[in-house]
């Protein structure tokens, strides 16, 4: 599968050359350039298509909030349970108090099931310490994840995430050390790729955002923003403004929103597993993201509270379901618009002469299965920087 070649991108009887890592030839088998293979490995007739991208994951915390769960189900909105003590500040909790080793061991368990789905690059967020050890733990051990667990790893500061307890009754105290102290000390450990906020009433105002994107521009940091999910906040505005790499969740962006985004090429971030397990009506304005050329992408959210998803393939399957997206827009949007989400467009996400080989395998007889099927085992093999992972 390969961009601009039609439906899908799709090649048949095509073939993938590979030199120390990355892709040196793709197109028909055909026009395969005289080469000597040190290996070949033959696909049997099964669809490649670039490496999936979750771009957007809360992979590694303590605990989980399964009753939180059992709340929702009884009738109680994130906003209540949040309010009530509950939410991401109780994860706060579990992972403040969890060890390097133990976040590690838990994040690798979910990490498997986005494995088994063709996942070979993952981002990851910190955002469940709220305090300097923590969110640097946190951050240390994505890093880990991408050194040793097979999989390519971006990871995003979220000190803005929640007020922690301690900080409760004088927020800007707290959003000064996460500004000022927090995201400077993790982009000097070398721990950031790109800077995310929450922005909501229940969360972070626009003005203590940009403060926040605005010492990640004097580090040299891209910025991304969690933008109008439970109401329109003038997230997606502000992304635009920020030139953010996304805007993600934007169930209640307005057209002046996406105008924005479009103007200033910022990715949208579909989620539709966090949609699923809050019971959401609003859907994202997809059809303006189509009239105005935003790329959307597609992403888990995997995380304890509102999207405990493992599975990118599920991912696919809700947002065509939920959001009417086709196949072929999910899985451009977990292949290359995913990778523009991420700030990668010139290393992954399609099959091309220059980028890495990060490859999915998959025992499919059309592509549109990989959103089709909801839980079934697809995936043959993956391949990352060209070596079966």
């Amino acid at each position: 599968m390969v961009e601009g070649q039609g439906p899908y991108g799709a090649i048949d009887d095509g073939a993938v050359l590979i030199r120390d890592g990355d892709i040196a030839f793709a197109g028909p088998r055909a026009d395969l350039p005289d080469h000597e293979a040190a290996q070949t490995d033959q696909m049997g007739g099964r669809w490649v298509t670039p490496g999936l991208i979750d771009c957007h994951t809360h992979l590694v915390f303590g605990g989980n909030r399964s009753g939180e769960f059992e709340q929702r189900l009884g009738g109680a909105t994130y906003e209540q349970i949040a309010q009530a003590g509950g939410g991401i500040v109780s994860t706060v909790a579990a992972t403040r108090a969890a060890s390097e080793d133990d976040l590690y061991a838990s994040a690798l368990r979910r990490l498997a099931g986005l494995k088994a789905s063709g996942v070979t690059t993952v981002e990851i967020k910190s955002g469940y310490g709220l305090d300097r050890d923590t969110e640097l733990r946190m951050l240390r051990v994505a890093r880990r994840i991408g050194h040793e667990a097979g999989v390519r790893v971006r990871t995003s500061y979220l000190g803005l995430h929640a007020v922690p307890p301690e900080h409760r009754a004088d927020r800007v105290t707290y959003v000064d050390l996460a500004v000022d102290d927090i995201l400077p000390a993790a982009h000097a450990e070398g721990l950031v790729d790109a800077v995310d906020a929450y922005c909501e009433p229940i969360a972070f105002s626009t003005a203590e955002v940009a403060r926040l994107f605005d010492r990640a521009a004097a580090l040299g940091l891209p910025v991304k923003l969690h933008a109008d999910q439970l109401s329109d906040g003038g997230g997606a505005a502000l992304a635009g403004r920020y030139r953010a790499l996304s805007a993600d969740h934007v169930e209640h962006t307005t057209e002046a929103g996406v105008r924005a985004m479009a103007e200033a090429g910022v990715a949208a971030v579909l989620l539709p597993g966090a949609y699923l397990m809050l019971r959401e009506t609003t859907v994202p304005p997809v059809e303006l993201f189509r009239t105005h050329g935003v790329r959307m992408a597609v992403a888990t959210d995997c995380n304890p509270g509102t999207s405990p998803v493992a599975s990118m393939t599920a991912a696919l399957n809700l947002a065509c379901v939920q959001f009417r997206l086709t196949p072929e827009e999910a899985l451009a949007g977990a292949t290359r618009n995913a990778a523009q989400a991420l700030g990668l467009s010139d290393r992954i996400g399609t099959i091309e002469a220059g980028k890495r080989a990060d490859l999915a395998v998959w025992d499919i007889q059309r592509p549109a299965e990989l959103a089709y099927w909801l839980g079934a085992p697809l995936l043959h093999a993956r391949y990352l920087r060209g070596q079966p992972s």
